[in-house]
């Protein structure tokens, strides 16, 4: 009797997304790109299975819209046939704008009184959204993790090996829900690989916003997970903080997770000419995020 198969738990960060099913076929033709640029073998074992990878679609109930992915098609053509960040995409990403502007977004989060002075229209619209999910205003918070639970529970009750992959706001979505599990509901849930891509965990306005931020010890973080794996574009401006080992380092004192492990790589996704180094067709499409996610499959399905 063959062993149930891996899946890959998708979470996306803020602003409205495609529809789930076109979305998540867009979204796993970047991952196997991914992998494949690693391990070619390791990509066409994951494409033979079409329902390796599923998506926890809560930006549609959040926004009441979807947004057209006509809009991203030659964008993610692009990205899937440029193999690697060139040398100009490099100097973009890590210009001395874009550092200074970082510096600018640490400086707000240490001191949020600053905030309405630093911050950018984009900026003010993220945090409005943001204050929105902490706020469980219309019981959206509270809708999107319930939706990624419900996911966590049927791949337990199918005994399948679970990644849980999450992109920007979605990290976020994805501590809470972990934590509701494991701390609230009692539930035994075993991530065994969680990787962010983006994650804004690393800012202190947040930590101090998290579920179960008020507890003391252990009881303050989720527990369920293996290993976590954090990767940061260099310029990401959402992951003002690319290291979050540090951040979490209690977590592994206290036995909770095996490891954190901070990777950094180049995204060299462009919408309409302008790189965005936050893009999750990017970040998926990459070779650091292709080693990670194939060496996970090979590792669990070993034997198999």
């Amino acid at each position: 009797m063959n062993a149930p198969a891996p899946i890959i738990l998708y979470v996306p960060g803020l602003l409205p997304k495609p529809p789930a099913g076109v979305h998540l076929a867009a979204l796993r033709r970047c991952l196997v790109e991914g992998v494949r640029r690693s391990s070619p073998a390791t990509a066409k074992r994951i494409r033979a299975h079409e329902d390796a990878m599923d998506i926890v679609a809560w930006t549609f109930d959040f926004y009441g819209e979807h947004r057209d992915i006509a809009r991203d098609t030659a964008a993610i053509d692009r990205v899937i046939g440029q193999t690697a960040a060139t040398l100009d995409d490099m100097r973009e990403a890590s210009s001395w704008t874009r550092r200074f502007t970082l510096w600018l977004y640490r400086l707000g989060d240490r001191l949020p009184f600053l905030i309405p002075h630093l911050a950018s229209e984009r900026m003010e619209l993220h945090l409005r959204e943001l204050h929105r999910y902490l706020g469980d205003e219309d019981e959206a918070g509270r809708a999107a993790r319930d939706m990624l639970k419900l996911r966590l529970r049927a791949a337990k009750g199918a005994g399948r090996p679970i990644l849980l992959l999450t992109h920007s706001m979605g990290s976020v979505i994805a501590f809470d829900a972990l934590w509701e599990l494991s701390r609230e509901d009692r539930e035994e849930i075993d991530v065994s690989l969680w990787v962010t891509m983006g994650s804004p965990l690393g800012q202190r306005y947040l930590q101090r916003r998290l579920l179960g931020s008020d507890r003391p010890g252990a009881d303050r973080y989720p527990a369920g997970i293996r290993r976590w794996i954090n990767l940061t574009a260099i310029g990401d401006l959402t992951a003002i903080d690319p290291r979050l080992a540090d951040d979490f380092a209690p977590m592994v004192q206290c036995g909770l997770v095996e490891s954190i492990t901070d990777l950094s790589l180049y995204n060299h996704f462009r919408l309409d000419g302008q790189l965005n180094v936050h893009a999750e067709f990017g970040y998926l499409a990459n070779a650091v995020t292709g080693k990670v996610v194939g060496d996970w499959w090979d590792e669990v399905t070993a034997g198999g």
